[in-house]
């Protein structure tokens, strides 16, 4: 089981999804650590990885 604790002051569509399956890909060896780095240079969402899929992910909480 992965755990990811993700905190923003807020959140683009999908994006928890992009990051969780990004992470997941670089830990599974299918993309380098550069990816993250590379998709936020370039702001270019097709650099990241999968979206990982909506089971499974709890919003926890929503603070103002």
């Amino acid at each position: 089981m992965l755990t990811f604790e993700i905190t923003a002051t807020a959140f683009c569509h999908q994006m928890v999804r992009s990051i969780v399956g990004t992470l997941v890909e670089i830990g599974r060896g299918v993309q380098g650590v550069d990816a993250v780095a590379a998709a936020l240079t370039h702001a270019d969402r097709s650099l990241a990885g999968q979206l990982a899929p909506p089971c499974g992910l709890i919003l926890w909480e929503v603070g103002y």
